[in-house]
Formats: structure tokens, sequence, C-alpha cells
């Protein structure tokens, strides 16, 4: 009969064997509504779209904060639930920033994203006024100042490393090679002869796709050192530890924090080092190969003009010229001469020199500055962004940098 339990002739093995309605079976467990963020992948590591980590998470900061203390309180390990960590720890950091992630996309060009580019370097110089620890976000902002005016210029006709800009520096160092002997001439670095032959079919879509390369990269910084700032913020090492435990951070990023919370002068320095070097080293090496690498000779091309005006904002610091300033041998009739040029021997997009120039200078400048000079770093830091931005502009020097370009070549005996 339905809905009672019938022997069926087995009575010696106990076995019973029941027919019961629909209607009464017992109903499966349902899942609990953080599981839905479980064990999810990053589709957007690199920062390359809009958006967090991952497009299966939204991007509200309580709504990832209430599934993530729902996931701690059921035991679940962090590994398990990195990417909403992450994700969480993103949206703090935006939030606090005046960024909307949603709307922030490289994809979109410069013009769009020009706020969002300011918005992040004032966010650095902010976390470090507010937590002085944080050596790496205020070196960062102020290297940041002279990287936005940069974008600023970008942004106008006729300056640098626009169009116009870029077609008068090739032009101004062709007709400084075009002076040499043909000994030295030829011995320049290929990137000095890309620029002086080539830099005049330099295009606009050119100039838009490096825009676009340069903002993923300022997005993939932002994207993973920005939460752990707020995490450290937010709950010291206990935030830091579980970031690790997720799997999202390396040993390498997590001793720097631990240095970092020694509070010592010794702990401070090493752990800007490691914070430059992940940024530089890990974050975005493959970026910066691609990018150089790109679009035929012209990735070379730009990624040099960037390094010929590159002036980081950091008291102390060298131009990237004057850091390792280029010149050139040869033995003419007889006579070994050199000739010295206002040009950098290095291209910032390849990764031995850069780190180089970051470890042996720019560190050591900052370094220097909060550790040694605490009232020039008090007002280096607490700077208006945007006025010290626009002080920078290679469109208030571009006639003196032009005839820099120019004039400052010397031809001596070596």
């Amino acid at each position: 009969m339905t809905g009672v339990c019938r022997r069926i002739g087995a009575a010696a093995l106990g076995v019973l064997l029941c027919s019961i309605p629909l209607i009464f079976a017992i109903p499966t467990a349902t899942a609990a509504p953080y599981s839905q963020y479980l064990d999810l992948a990053e589709d957007n590591s690199l920062g390359e779209r809009g958006g967090g980590f991952s497009s299966q998470l939204p991007l509200d900061q309580q709504t990832l904060r209430s599934a993530l203390d729902d996931a701690r309180a059921a035991g679940v390990a962090p590994s398990r639930y990195g990417t909403l960590l992450r994700q969480y720890w993103l949206t703090v950091a935006a939030d606090n920033a005046g960024i909307d992630l949603a709307e922030w996309e490289p994809h979109r060009g410069l013009t769009a994203n020009l706020d969002t580019v300011d918005k992040v370097y004032i966010n650095y110089l902010r976390l470090y006024n507010e937590n002085p620890e944080f050596y790496w976000t205020g070196m960062a902002g102020l290297a940041g100042i002279s990287f936005a005016a940069g974008f600023w210029d970008l942004d106008d006709i006729g300056q640098l490393l626009s169009v116009p800009g870029i077609h008068e520096l090739g032009s101004a160092v062709a007709d400084a090679l075009a002076d040499l002997p043909w000994q030295i001439a030829e011995d320049m670095p290929r990137d000095v002869h890309l620029l002086a032959t080539e830099g005049s079919t330099i295009t606009q879509a050119d100039i838009d796709w490096y825009l676009h390369r340069l903002l993923i990269k300022q997005r993939n910084i932002f994207m993973d050192m920005a939460p752990l700032h707020e995490a450290y913020v937010a709950g010291g090492m206990a935030e830091i530890n579980e970031l690790a435990q997720s799997g999202a951070y390396d040993p390498y990023i997590i001793q720097a924090w631990q240095l970092l919370s020694s509070g010592t002068r010794q702990g401070l320095a090493e752990a800007l080092l490691r914070m430059a070097s992940r940024e530089q080293n890990q974050i975005i090496a493959d970026q910066w190969d691609e990018t150089a690498a790109g679009r035929g000779n012209k990735g070379r091309i730009l990624t040099y003009v960037t390094t010929v005006g590159g002036n980081p904002d950091v008291p102390g610091a060298s131009p990237l010229g004057t850091f390792r300033p280029l010149s050139v041998h040869a033995t003419i009739e007889g006579q070994r001469v050199a000739v010295h040029t206002p040009l950098p021997a290095f291209n910032w997009a390849d990764r031995e020199p850069r780190w180089e120039y970051i470890e042996q200078d720019l560190v050591p400048a900052f370094r220097t500055l909060v550790q040694d000079r605490p009232g020039d770093a008090a007002r280096a830091l607490g700077v208006s962004f945007k006025d010290q931005a626009n002080s920078n502009r290679i469109l208030m020097r571009l006639p003196d940098f032009i005839v820099q370009m120019t004039s400052g070549w010397a031809v001596v005996p070596a």
C-alpha cells in the first residue's frame, strides 16, 4: 500500500523496502549563500578590464563582507575563499580612493580614465600621510606625480608624448646624430637609431595603444598592492596572514609586511625595497616586456621616449638620463674619442636597468627623505597633487627640453 512500508520476503535479512510518496521525501540541505563565492578563479587578475578580480563576484563591499564573514564562521579554509577575500579588500581600497571599479576600464582610453589616474596617486599619498610606515605608497604617490603629469601631456596636443612631440624629438635626435662622426653614430644603441629614423612614423593609433598599455599597468599595480595596505590598516598582520593563507601572495611580500610591522628603521627600509620589487619585478614585469615588443618597433620607440622624459618627483632621485647617461666611444683617425649625450643609456621597459635604477637610486632617495629629512618629507608628501603634477608637465618645459636634446651632445677625447 502506498505510504506504508512493506516487508518483502526478506525478514530474515531485515531488509525493508519502503515506497514513500514524493511529498514526504526528506528535503536536501540548502547550500549556504556564501558557497557560490568559493573556489573562484580570477578572470581579471591583470586588471585589463573593468570590475574586480572575478566577474562572478559583486563589487558591493557589504555583500562581499557578509559572504566573507559567513565563510570564516563556517570554518572554510582561506584557500577556498581567496578570490572573495581579495575582491573584498579591493572594494575597500577603491571605495576609500573614490574609484568606481566598474567604470575603470583601460580600453576606454585616457580621457575617460584621467580622473581615476589622479585618484590612484592621491590615494597612495593619503595612505602614507595617514600611516607613515607605508613607505611604498609614499614613494608611489610622489613618483606618480610625474607619471600623471606625463598622462596629462599625452592628453594635450603638441606635447612630448603626442604625435607632433615625438616627431619633433625624433628629428632633434636625428639632427644630432647627423652631426657626429659616422664611427660614433653607427655605434649608438638601437633605441636611439629607432627614435631618429622611425620616430616620425608614430601615429595617433600608436599613442592610443601605448596609453592603453600604461593604463592597464597602473590598474594592475593598484589591484595587487592596495588591498594589502587596506587589510593591514583594518587588522594588522592578522589580515595579512589570512591573505597569505589564501595563496594570493607569496612569502617574499608577506615577509615585507612582517618587516614593516616591526617598525624598525631597517625593517621599514627593507619592506619598501621588497614592495618596490614586487611592483616592478612581479606585477608588471611581463606587461613591460609585451609593451616593448609590441607594434613592431613602435613599442621600443615609445618606451624609450618615456625613459628620455622620465623624472620621478622624489627629492634626491635622479632623472633617468642622468642616472645612466649615454656615452659612446670610438677611434677616429687613431684618436680615441667619446660622445656624451643627454639621452639615457637604457630603456625603462627593460627589466635589469629598470630595477637597477629603482634599487640604486629611487628607493635610497625616498628612504633618505623619510628617515633622515622628516621636514623635507612632510613638505614633499603634503603637496597638492594636482598643483605639483601641473608644474612637472613637459608642457611647461618642452622648448628647453628639445634644445637640450639637440645641443647637449659633446665629442671629447676619451
